[in-house]
């Protein structure tokens, strides 16, 4: 369905990643792209399951995708992005940091435009782009906290932590969601 669709997935953690692998699960090509270390959650997960080494809680949401290492705070960094959006055919962005953060790192919307003038750019975020909360993170556990959904298990629930899944997994993909073209 998305084949010939190429995705840059800057996203992170489980809200941005799990709509990188509904692209790539559609056949878009989508490459996500870390930090020199790796992205934190493959050596993260909330039970310790693991497959070889990785974080099964990273390897369920970020299936289908190829990934690359950068410095997006180098010069070479930077230039390798823009040289994938101009020259490579990447015209679709995601990204998941606090508002503003792709923007100090000069890969903003306005940024990329200037390279790609038919750029796809997708923002998500925990509470919109602007707003109160514009710079609180937006976390499943405080958005299950916040909207009373972790009030709503029993004392008799397995996960006493939570409301013993993802919000996701109860209302959609928490958050939002701003597309720019």
């Amino acid at each position: 369905m998305l084949e010939g669709v190429k995705v840059l997935s800057f996203t992170h953690y489980l809200q941005g990643p799990s709509a990188a692998q509904a692209l790539a699960d559609l056949g878009a090509d989508v490459v996500k792209v870390e930090s020199c270390r790796g992205a934190y959650e493959r050596g993260w997960s909330g039970c310790n399951t693991y497959k070889n080494g990785v974080s099964v809680f990273y390897l369920m949401a970020n299936r289908n995708q190829r990934g690359v290492a950068l410095d997006l705070k180098s010069d070479e960094g930077r230039e390798t992005i823009y040289r994938l959006v101009r020259d490579k055919g990447y015209d679709v962005i995601l990204e998941n940091f606090r508002p503003g953060v792709m923007d100090k790192l000069g890969l903003g919307y306005e940024e990329l435009k200037k390279l790609n003038p038919g750029v796809i750019y997708c923002s998500c975020t925990g509470y919109g782009s602007s707003g109160p909360k514009v710079r609180k993170p937006g976390q499943d556990l405080l958005i299950q906290g916040m909207s009373g959904l972790a009030a709503g298990r029993s004392s008799s629930h397995a996960y006493r932590d939570s409301a013993g899944g993802s919000a996701r997994g109860y209302i959609g993909s928490p958050g939002h969601y701003r597309c720019r073209v």
